[in-house]
């Protein structure tokens, strides 16, 4: 299965308790932290609900 790096690029500051709480369970507790996941639907579902915190690139 792909794997994608997922990097944290805007604050958790002033965001829903849901999108604090998706970046935890991403494993993202800082800003630039990076971080590698399986590609699953579950993990692409939870980037896309914080999409506009973090950056995405697959892993090859």
């Amino acid at each position: 299965m792909a794997k994608i790096r997922i990097k944290q690029v805007r604050s958790k500051i002033n965001r829903p308790e849901r999108q604090k709480r998706t970046l935890e369970a991403l494993g993202l507790k800082k800003i630039n932290q990076v971080v590698e996941h399986e590609a699953t639907e579950q993990i692409k579902g939870m980037v896309n609900k914080v999409g506009h915190l973090v950056e995405v690139e697959e892993v090859k």
